[in-house]
């Protein structure tokens, strides 16, 4: 977990416009924070990072609900060789955090496919293939019902699942965000869309807060 006072602004990525290789957000880190969730987490060891600072994971959403970068961030990172029943697990240990105020997001995409995205499509309003929209409507379903084990089963689902999360690093931050729901909270869903075919940019809310 990132553990620094200033963490720097990273771009983990290549191949897209200019523009988000300008982004800087200059966020403050919490090590108060960090240690606390370094001390919560007893799944797996948790180490202090004062190197790495907030990769497009974390800036890329933040930035949209925090523009002023104004309010202190802590990333932790995942180690997707585990199973998802691990991840959904580890994320029980932050709900400690979650209930003193701390905003928990989990950033990625539900179906997350680049190789197969239609880049010639991208501004095609909704447009997703089948198997994507397949995928996207189970996992709403069992979102909305809360049914977390059919979501935490993904690999047991298909071939649209199978399309939808080639790699498990999108998909694996909604079951952190589903471990953290208290039983008496509301879930809803928003920005419900497919793009460019293989990618969708649905997005869920736990809780009543605006």
């Amino acid at each position: 977990v990132t553990a620094m006072e200033m963490p720097r602004t990273i771009h983990d990525f290549g191949g897209f416009p200019k523009a988000l290789f300008d982004v800087q957000y200059p966020a403050p880190g919490s090590p108060g924070v960090a240690k606390e969730a370094q001390s919560l987490i007893t799944k797996t060891e948790v180490g202090l990072d004062d190197k790495w600072g907030l990769d497009h994971g974390a800036w890329s959403v933040i930035k949209h609900l925090y523009p002023e970068a104004d309010v202190p961030v802590i990333q932790l990172s995942l180690d997707y060789n585990k199973p998802a029943k691990y991840h959904y697990e580890l994320a029980r240990e932050l709900a400690t955090l979650r209930r003193k105020g701390v905003l928990i997001v989990g950033s990625g995409n539900m179906v997350h496919n680049l190789r197969m995205v239609a880049w010639t499509q991208l501004d095609e309003p909704g447009f997703g293939y089948d198997w994507a929209i397949e995928a996207n409507e189970k996992m709403k379903k069992f979102i909305l019902t809360g049914d977390h084990q059919q979501l935490i089963d993904y690999g047991a689902q298909g071939r649209a699942f199978q399309l939808a999360i080639p790699t498990p690093e999108h998909y694996l931050p909604l079951l952190y965000a589903l471990a953290l729901k208290e039983e008496d909270e509301e879930v809803s869903l928003f920005n419900d869309k497919a793009v460019g075919g293989s990618l969708t940019m649905t997005s869920v809310k736990i809780g009543n807060a605006e």
